[in-house]
């Protein structure tokens, strides 16, 4: 039969559909089906055996009829509705309506999980492919009628500016494939409102899209989800700037965040969020409190729509910190901090967000000359102190240390008094002396001239190394400048004290060269004790020059002339000493002449003591 003979449809490949046939209709709205039957009826010609009367038979001709009519009544490419009559391991039997059972392909109805979507009684949409002869049954797809009908979608869509939903499958070149029922291509232009820079976390996601243009032959959708946004931006920012005004407390969206402050979108509106007003506390850089995308409160601070700049503040929307600091930490308080910053001069320690206090160096410690605060204390450290002065209005708190414990120059003094004899070892030699570790942090100074009553040192450590222990006295404690002096010599009694009880006026003694000078020479007459002759004393001869005469180590014998143990000097003569014996030759010399037998001779001997009284008075 003529209706019988299957009509030729190429089948459409993976990117290609079957157009739905569109019936031509007049100006009416009527189409031509519903004018054949309208004829059909107005002949006598059946459409449906109900339509008989009760009782009357059909006629061969009214069968025929409708048995031609049945094979006109879908048109291959056509989507119907359907029931599900039967599921076996190969097909799904649909019931059309149709003179036969239509079939579809078992794997049209397998999911993602390789499961079977189908069960009898079901409802499903079809598309007529064709009328397989050999086996007397419709050829109908699943697959083929839901791409027709998301063709029908998307023309929709796009007549009407609608929207459609999709799955960003993968990336490709230029932008991403999107599954929309079919495949489209999204440009990565048209992805966001900005570039993406992580392109990748895109994929996997739902989203709306417009339709910018499609090519139903092609299989080609271009797709956008940057007008959406646009619009959405659009509308939110009219509604914002409505409500907008300084003062407000508003929800925004992080957007971008820079080293001086954060973008915040309060809703179509961008408003930036400056560091300074992010914490009453220290913010070293915004990405330490926020992340692009993090949902936060902000208050309006100042707004200027014509230039449509907003400045915005988080700290605002909780009091100022330091406007209770003076009830929270009054002088002479005890606080725990964490170290937040280190300079020079000092750290800075946090006592709660938005206040900190400044422990100077010379606050860190009693005993140690602080150079450094890294010496003492690290960032991120908690550590104790005292508050010694607070100014809230110039948001200062000065905090102190070592008033944590108690100052050992306090007691020093009781626990040592002057004369006290100590043993501590050498902790430092300098130029100018010695230090000694007492306890508690305390050193002690012996001065280069209290290691010995005698000994002429040029440094300490000509006698002494660091580490060695030695005995001291106590000399002198000053609690204010914080000194301890001490003494060395002083262990054993000065030798100067008793000079004048070994060496008396006029004795001859016997010493060593040390030491030549322009002025004398010193001879050493004990251990560490040395008197000088003077130039004028070397000789009654007159001598420009010591050293012609004598060499360091020569041994001499001179006469004591005078002591003066305050000031450490011994007065010697070899002069006198020669003269002495000049004299107590003569004295000889004249005694043995016998009494004065002429007037000469008295005169000889008053002319001697003359000269022997005036040089002395000259000495």
């Amino acid at each position: 039969m003529e209706n019988e003979v299957k009509n030729e449809v190429n089948e459409p490949t993976e990117n290609e559909t079957v157009e739905t046939t569109e019936t031509d209709t007049d100006d009416t709205g009527m189409d031509d089906t519903s004018m054949d039957d309208t004829a059909m009826e107005a002949s006598g010609e059946l459409t449906d055996l109900n339509d008989l009367p009760e009782g009357e038979e059909p006629s061969m001709e009214q069968l025929m009829s409708l048995y031609e009519e049945s094979f006109k009544q879908f048109a291959e490419g056509e989507v119907v509705t359907g029931r599900i009559i039967s599921v076996d391991k190969d097909y799904v039997l649909v019931d059309i309506g149709y003179k036969s059972e239509g079939q579809i392909s078992i794997h049209e109805f397998r999911d993602e999980n390789g499961e079977i979507a189908a069960a009898v009684d079901d409802t499903v949409e079809v598309m007529v492919e064709w009328w397989d002869d050999e086996e007397e049954v419709v050829v109908l797809s699943k697959e083929k009628a839901e791409k027709i009908k998301v063709w029908d979608e998307i023309k929709k869509a796009f007549d009407e500016g609608g929207t459609v939903e999709g799955v960003i499958t993968n990336r490709v070149k230029g932008g991403f494939s999107v599954d929309i029922g079919v495949q489209a291509f999204l440009p990565g232009s048209q992805a966001d409102l900005r570039p993406i820079r992580n392109l990748d976390e895109m994929v996997g996601k739902s989203f709306s899209f417009r339709i910018l243009k499609y090519n139903r032959k092609r299989s080609n959708i271009v797709l956008s989800r940057r007008v959406i946004l646009e619009e959405e931006r659009e509308a939110a920012r009219a509604a914002t700037l409505a409500a907008i005004e300084e003062g407000k407390i508003m929800p925004g969206v992080v957007k971008n965040i820079t080293e001086y402050g954060v973008f915040v979108d309060l809703g179509g509106v961008d408003g930036l969020l400056h560091i300074t007003d992010i914490s009453w506390g220290r913010v070293k850089h915004p990405s330490e409190l926020f992340s692009v995308g993090d949902e936060i409160t902000v208050k309006i601070l100042n707004l200027d729509l014509e230039k449509e700049r907003v400045s915005l503040g988080m700290k605002q929307l909780t009091p100022d910190p330091w406007s209770t600091a003076a009830q929270k930490y009054p002088v002479n308080s005890r606080i725990t901090g964490k170290v937040v910053s280190l300079t020079d001069y000092g750290a800075f320690v946090e006592l709660e967000e938005g206040i900190e206090g400044l422990i100077h160096v010379s606050e860190m410690s009693w005993t140690r000359k602080v150079r450094h605060p890294s010496k003492v204390v690290s960032v991120g450290e908690e550590v104790d102190a005292v508050v010694l002065d607070i100014k809230p209005d110039s948001r200062r708190i000065s905090l102190g240390m070592k008033q944590v414990v108690p100052n050992p120059w306090d007691v020093i003094s009781e626990k040592y008094p002057v004369g006290t004899t100590i043993e501590g070892k050498i902790k430092n030699i300098t130029d100018f002396g010695l230090f000694i570790g007492i306890d508690e942090g305390i050193d002690g100074l012996v001065h280069i001239s209290d290691i010995s009553w005698t000994k002429r040192i040029k440094h300490p450590s000509e006698i002494y190394k660091k580490g060695d222990v030695v005995q001291a006295v106590v000399l002198d404690i000053e609690k204010d400048n914080e000194r301890f002096s001490l003494g060395i010599k002083q262990m054993q009694t000065d030798p100067w004290e008793t000079v004048s009880e070994r060496y008396d006026v006029g004795k001859e003694i016997t010493g060593t060269v040390t030491n030549i000078t322009d002025f004398g020479i010193f001879v050493e007459l004990e251990e560490g004790i040395e008197g000088l002759v003077h130039v004028s004393e070397i000789s009654k001869e007159k001598i420009k020059n010591p050293g012609d005469k004598f060499s360091v180590g020569d041994m001499i014998t001179a006469k004591v002339m005078n002591i003066n143990s305050d000031e450490r000097r011994i007065g010697l003569s070899i002069k006198r000493l020669d003269m002495e014996d000049d004299q107590a030759i003569l004295s000889d010399y004249i005694n043995k002449m016998g009494p004065a037998t002429s007037t000469f001779g008295e005169i000889l001997r008053e002319n001697l003591q003359e000269k022997m009284n005036e040089d002395r008075d000259n000495n």
